[in-house]
């Protein structure tokens, strides 16, 4: 997995900070299939021992058995490893999948606004929603009960910062053009009013 991650950085790209959803979501998807499992277990130990003249061949259906919840078991925890969520110096990125992958990312100079929901229960347990919006709107990123996500927010906004502020963004100025731009189309096209137009372009402008 770390080399997948690696290999979709380009040059003097750097990861920052890695992060995946809290266990409990892990949990939560795994917990019937380990009461199936050991209810199988315990249904094929009873029923070789009440009919032994059978205990091979109950045995043998005990183990076909296991292999549905066993299997998806795997299939749970391999999607919860590989839904990652990263912060690099230039991006913040989505990843998901076990074989085939997919990769949303959102450019750090063209984010406006970071969003953090955290429940009584969540900031107990240190997990929240965090939800990223860029200027058009159609770059939103919603990452659902991320772990830690005080530590995941602080560290994009600093990186976001830093971005700004280094020699590694020379076309800044052209990118806020370019979300001007574009907010401009939506207006046109009448998915935002004047009044939502202006605001976010308030927002941009107050970043510069």
């Amino acid at each position: 997995m770390a080399g997948y991650i690696e290999s979709l950085l380009s040059n003097r790209e750097r990861i920052i900070l890695v992060a995946r959803q809290h266990w409990f979501i892990l949990v939560g998807a795994i917990v019937l299939e380990i009461i199936i499992i050991l209810v199988l277990i315990g249904l094929t130990i009873l029923a070789g021992f009440f009919w032994e003249q059978f205990a091979l061949l109950i045995g043998a259906i005990g183990a076909v058995l296991l292999l549905i919840p066993l299997a998806t078991l795997l299939r749970d925890i391999l999607q919860w490893m590989n839904r990652q969520f990263i912060v690099t110096n230039r991006r913040v990125i989505q990843l998901s999948g076990v074989l085939n992958k997919n990769v949303t990312d959102s450019s750090l100079v063209k984010v406006t606004d970071v969003k953090m929901t955290q429940s009584a229960f969540g900031r107990l347990f240190d997990y929240g929603d965090i939800e990223i919006l860029t200027a058009s709107e159609f770059g939103v990123n919603l990452f659902q009960r991320i772990e830690e996500p005080v530590k995941f927010k602080v560290s994009m906004l600093n990186a976001k910062e830093q971005l700004e502020q280094s020699d590694e963004a020379p076309h800044h100025d052209l990118d806020v053009l370019e979300l001007i731009n574009s907010l401009n189309t939506l207006r046109e096209m009448g998915i935002l009013t004047q009044d939502e137009y202006t605001q976010k372009k308030k927002k941009i402008l107050e970043k510069l």
